[in-house]
């Protein structure tokens, strides 16, 4: 523990449990995420729950060929060592829509691709809960065996209300089965959740928080709503259905929900990353550090930590 900080897990001024921290416990060094796009589709989109995805995500319009992945695999670390040298251990991260979204004998073949590679040290999958048959779950529960895997679930709200909105394709009640069902066979959990999203208030933002807390995850990553050109989102913006968040309101909302959290949950994002080409708002995300300098003196001028006012039921 850093003596100037209260907080058990952390060796730096973070008052949460950093991703970075927890590789480098488990891992003796830092370790470097690669985005990866493994060509999937995903249920929201192709008519099997719903046609156009949700209403933020910029995948349902823009897509790219898998091609070779471990080409892809190699590319992104290439572009890592241009800016850390240094890095050696990685995780391949199959992020662009839904990445259990196949058959097996085609999941095996991608993913074996990548976990092959020099460095690779674990896996991590995003996906979603109405994404997850029998065979799948099995196939993950033996990858769970074999390396270091996480499973990301985008749940965004745990409102219902706000699910239909954004056009989610599954409600509150399929991701506590999907939890389930993957805590189950002890197969590490990250949740994502967006704030901001429209007519959501404050108190609905951390009401998800709380819910969570009570939940077997891993994980967590916490992203602000970023408007990205050509999406729903951005037209229901820009007619003026709903306003964006402001930096402050953000800033408060975020410590709120780290108090909520038990300790031991891994924070890997308390913002998101936009390019600046394509984002229509808040354009002060696009200065992440500031974001995460704000959170950080919060914290600070409240004397808080992540875990602060977590109460297990």
């Amino acid at each position: 523990m850093n003596e100037n900080n209260p907080f058990p897990y952390s060796l730096s001024n973070k008052r949460y449990h950093t991703w970075d921290y927890h590789l480098k416990e488990k891992f003796g060094g830092k370790v470097f995420k690669v985005s990866l796009d493994g060509g999937f589709s995903c249920p929201n989109i192709d008519g099997t729950k719903g046609r156009g995805g949700c209403t933020y995500c910029a995948y349902s319009f823009k897509r790219q060929s898998a091609g070779d992945l471990a080409l892809q695999f190699r590319q992104g670390v290439e572009a890592l060592h241009r800016k850390w040298p240094e890095a050696r251990q990685y995780i391949p991260y199959f992020q662009a829509n839904t990445n259990t979204y196949a058959p097996v004998s085609e999941l095996r073949e991608k993913y074996e691709a990548v976990l092959a590679e020099p460095g690779v040290v674990g896996l991590s999958i995003a996906t979603r809960v109405d994404a997850l048959p029998e065979e799948v779950l099995n196939y993950l529960e033996e990858l769970n065996r074999q390396t270091y895997l996480i499973v990301e679930l985008g749940l965004q709200s745990a409102h219902d209300d706000t699910a239909g909105r954004i056009n989610r394709g599954h409600d509150y009640k399929a991701f506590l089965e999907g939890i389930q069902k993957l805590s189950e066979r002890r197969i590490p959990i990250c949740v994502h959740i967006i704030n901001g999203l429209p007519g959501e208030n404050r108190e609905m933002m951390v009401e998800t928080v709380r819910r969570l807390s009570q939940l077997p995850l891993h994980c967590i990553k916490i992203h602000l709503l970023h408007v990205i050109k050509g999406t729903k989102l951005a037209e229901e913006f820009l007619r003026g259905e709903f306003e964006e968040m402001a930096l402050t309101d953000y800033v408060e909302t975020v410590c709120d929900q780290l108090e909520l959290l038990p300790p031991e949950v891994v924070v890997q994002r308390v913002t998101g990353d936009g390019l600046r080409e394509s984002l229509i708002a808040p354009q002060w995300s696009l200065k992440k550090f500031v974001v995460m300098n704000e959170i950080d003196k919060e914290l600070r001028r409240r004397d808080s930590w992540q875990g602060k006012c977590y109460q297990q039921k």
